[in-house]
């Protein structure tokens, strides 16, 4: 553990027919995983900004294997220098609760995001860090998201993450549970701007008209109307 806060990917290897399943159709399997690939390389560059703006390390916890993965070689690119760990446990709360003790110890401070927010903004991640690492800040940071559920999570101490595990992820209560449990754990929370996650067809739209990026612009070559839209 290098003591700096922790900037934390949750990734699963984008292979086809294993990732953005709710994708296919209009796309093809092959199609939603290069998609995901892209939101993928998109979320590495904006926390490499991030990370260069507040001092923090960019750690992935990753499932799946990269070797059957769209865009494997960009991808192993954008990993040299950052640490990858694998993920562990049986179902998504458990390897979210283990992934932020594992990437910065117990005591140790993490904001952690997903690869379904392609349009992420270095600024908001740097802002977050400096907030949940600011001795008179909150404890948590909860970033919802539109479909109920949450785009981010900040930890001023990486153990608390185990509050996770008595929620039940991907659903439309997800960020409301979320916060229950924080707040059964007597934990002070702050909420980051709402985001809208990348998981059906009219998400790809919305999202391939507002971002810039691998994934607007692959997103627009797939999909006509994203393209109107844009």
């Amino acid at each position: 553990m290098s003591g700096r806060p922790v900037l934390l990917i949750v990734a699963k290897a984008p292979v086809p027919g294993l990732v953005k399943t709710r994708l296919t159709p209009p796309f093809t399997a092959h199609q939603a995983a290069a998609l995901a690939a892209a939101a993928l390389l998109d979320t590495l560059d904006a926390c490499g900004a991030a990370a260069r703006l507040s001092g923090a390390e960019v750690v992935v916890a990753l499932a799946g294997d990269l070797a059957g993965a769209q865009s494997a070689a960009a991808i192993r690119s954008s990993l040299a220098g950052v640490r990858v760990l694998p993920q562990r446990g049986r179902g998504l709360s458990a390897r979210l609760a283990a992934a932020h003790p594992d990437a910065a110890g117990s005591f140790g401070a993490t904001l952690q995001v997903g690869m379904d927010t392609p349009h992420l903004d270095p600024l908001v991640l740097a802002d977050g860090l400096a907030t949940i690492t600011d001795p008179d800040g909150p404890d948590a940071l909860l970033g919802p998201a539109e479909d109920g559920g949450w785009w981010a999570l900040g930890l001023r101490r990486a153990g608390a993450a185990r509050c996770l595990l008595d929620v039940a992820m991907s659903t439309p209560h997800t960020g409301v549970d979320t916060l229950a449990a924080l707040g059964r754990e007597q934990h002070r929370v702050e909420l980051l701007p709402v985001l809208r996650d990348v998981d059906t067809i009219s998400d790809v739209e919305a999202v391939a008209a507002v971002a810039d990026g691998r994934f607007a612009a692959l997103a627009r070559a797939l999909h006509p109307m994203a393209a109107r839209l844009s």
